[in-house]
């Protein structure tokens, strides 16, 4: 169990949301697969939701901009978002969004990397990121699915700093990312893998206690089974979409659970 009370080192995958055609919707599908509840939604930031597991901030939920996918972001910590956006831009990524004050719950830059992969930057303020993480509930790793996997490795080592090591077991094109004075992976990045029909994406996966019935969870409140559970040294993984179209991966936590992210 792994509980956040204090701002995220530079570079970590501190926060995820989702942006989903029906909130409410969304809401009652990830309480019932991930166990999450939500805030009530604050129209000040048009009407997002905060979940969270065991009363501890997980994700968040927003409705998604009209022409748009619903599909999970992916942000990294930063300590001056500013000076991110920069470092993105200076390595030949795009913002989509400048570096803008969330009032004073932080400050936020939307982006893509070269390869077209969407993320965030998250500055914290009052908001730290995700409070619960590596353990049922909360977020326990993210995989970039990159058309470039070379040139992804070395835009995101060149904006966030970090080392890519191999991992032979995921094949050839496929790395994890530390940062460089963690031995503790935080992520992987790899090819497409099958998903060509796709452009370069963030995955993000949630810890859950029961894979089975979570996927039950799933498929009964109007979501699919993308990939049914199958074993992996990590524990049981499945790929799950939801209602709104949204793909996400959900872990069994147990004993060979994955590597905890940075402290």
């Amino acid at each position: 169990m792994s509980i956040r009370s204090t701002p995220w080192p530079a570079g970590v995958p501190s926060w995820t949301d989702l942006m989903a055609p029906d909130v409410p919707a969304a809401c009652a599908f990830y309480g019932a697969v991930l166990g999450w509840t939500f805030t009530e939604p604050d129209e000040q930031y048009g009407g997002y939701v905060v979940a969270s597991y065991d009363g501890s901030a997980a994700a968040g939920i927003g409705p998604v901009m009209p022409g748009a996918r619903a599909d999970w972001t992916l942000y990294f910590a930063s300590d001056d978002a500013d000076a991110t956006a920069q470092a993105v831009r200076d390595n030949g990524g795009m913002l989509h969004r400048e570096p803008a004050d969330v009032g004073p719950l932080g400050r936020m830059v939307i982006a893509a990397d070269p390869a077209g992969a969407t993320f965030g930057v998250w500055q914290a303020g009052t908001h730290l990121g995700a409070e619960v993480v590596n353990q049922a509930g909360g977020l326990v790793w993210e995989d970039l699915r990159s058309t470039n996997p070379d040139a992804a490795r070395a835009f995101y080592s060149a904006v966030f700093g970090f080392r890519n090591d191999a991992m032979p077991m995921a094949g050839p094109a496929y790395q994890t990312f530390s940062l460089p004075d963690e031995e503790a992976p935080m992520g992987g990045m790899g090819d497409m893998m099958g998903a060509d029909d796709k452009p370069s994406h963030w995955l993000v996966y949630f810890g859950v206690a029961d894979i089975n019935a979570a996927v039950t969870a799933a498929t009964e409140h109007g979501g699919t089974v993308a990939t049914a559970p199958f074993e992996t040294p990590f524990g049981q993984m499945a790929g799950v979409t939801d209602p709104g179209g949204a793909l996400f991966w959900t872990v069994e936590m147990g004993a060979a659970d994955l590597p905890d992210r940075s402290s």
